[in-house]
């Protein structure tokens, strides 16, 4: 694709999402209605591109080629000459629609406009567009200067070679495409839900510690961190807010948002940022009382085993849904969580027949949230029929 790129917002994912453009030999233009906001975008930007001669990662020459690429400008008008803008605004519909509205009446008729929305569907970004065909799915994921993931979404007008152009775009930026449905969460977020509902449901049961769960997630399972770290980092109220959008978009029993966490929201346990999470923090937001036990390795397997059969059967239930195909799933959750294996290589890992089990356990009484996915019958059983 010849022209400039578009980035609109200049916060942590528009700046590198620009960063990954500047590097990849496109003139970026850089917008935000935020004034304040667009100067420190670009100097966050200016600053990683520093940081990768630094570390020796580029050369300088290099650098200061891409620096010079960047043009900060303060309203959507400056975009008009761009091939393709990536729209990186606040997750909120009517402010994407409305900025999509605006590029649409500047922009080249063959402009392609995509969002990196991580929760809405493409399909509804676009539905008030006047050319919806032009407009698609670019999720990156964070830190986009290093995670090497984006999904690429087609919503339900998209054109084929809006999305061939995408991911052109996103290949030169050095980035692994992976085209997906456009369905709640996409890959990576729809698969990942597990990883933190089951996690909490196995505090919930007084199975484990929020310590001793991580822990065995960590130290058993590889994962770069526990989850009740993880939430703790992100956000308790983000992380459940996440899973109130899922279960409005789809009031499916697995992804029924977790009473603890509603819990300590309403206390104002929100994680590192307020002190007080699953954790307790100081100022500097170190943990100030133990985030490690003595783990029983049989209690570790248990809870590593129910999460993971969980990761494994939701991603079962999204290749029964033609969100992707198996390996697909694989590759997007290393790339896009660092995951240490997809959920069909923990399946290969556990035995599809160890997961189907555990699940069936955990369904007496016929609680909806094991239910088993079919596809995951059939890696159990690939006698039975289809």
């Amino acid at each position: 694709m010849n022209g400039p790129i578009g980035v609109a917002g200049a916060g942590t994912m528009g700046a590198g999402i620009a960063q990954l453009a500047c590097l990849a030999g496109f003139e970026t233009l850089l917008h935000d209605p935020d004034r304040a906001a667009l100067e420190r975008g670009g100097e966050k930007l200016r600053a990683g591109l520093e940081r990768e001669a630094e570390r020796g990662r580029r050369e300088a020459r290099e650098v200061e080629r891409a620096t010079a690429r960047l043009t900060a400008v303060p309203s959507p008008d400056g975009l008009a000459p761009c091939r393709l803008v990536i729209e990186a605004a606040p997750e909120d519909l009517g402010l994407k629609r409305g900025l999509f509205a605006r590029l649409e009446s500047v922009c080249a008729t063959d402009t392609v406009l995509a969002t990196n929305t991580s929760s809405l569907p493409v399909t509804e970004v676009a539905a008030e567009a006047k050319r919806p065909e032009r407009i698609c799915g670019m999720h990156f994921f964070n830190p986009p200067t290093r995670m090497k993931l984006v999904e690429l979404v087609a919503g339900a007008a998209t054109g084929e070679p809006v999305l061939i152009d995408a991911a052109a775009v996103a290949e030169r930026m050095g980035r692994t495409v992976i085209r997906c449905t456009d369905s709640p969460g996409f890959i990576v977020n729809r698969c990942n839900r597990p990883f933190a509902l089951e996690s909490l449901r196995i505090l919930e049961a007084g199975i484990a510690t929020p310590a001793e769960i991580d822990e065995a997630i960590r130290e058993l399972g590889g994962y770069p961190m526990g989850p009740f770290e993880l939430i703790d980092l992100i956000g308790v109220d983000v992380n459940l807010e996440v899973a109130r959008s899922f279960f409005r978009q789809r009031p499916e029993p697995r992804w029924q948002p977790s009473p603890l966490q509603e819990e300590m929201v309403a206390d104002g346990r929100l994680g590192r940022k307020a002190g007080r999470g699953f954790y307790e923090y100081d100022d500097r937001g170190r943990p100030t009382g133990p985030t490690t036990s003595e783990l029983d390795p049989a209690l570790a397997k248990q809870v590593l085993e129910r999460v993971v059969a969980q990761l494994v059967n939701e991603a079962c239930f999204a290749v029964e849904e033609g969100v992707a195909a198996p390996a697909e799933i694989d590759a997007a959750m290393r790339l896009g969580l660092n995951h240490p294996r997809g959920p069909f290589e923990w399946a290969r890992e556990l035995g599809a027949e160890r997961a189907e089990e555990i699940l069936d356990a955990l369904r007496a009484g016929d609680d909806q949230r094991y239910r088993v996915a079919p596809h995951l019958r059939r890696l159990a059983d690939p006698g039975q029929p289809s």
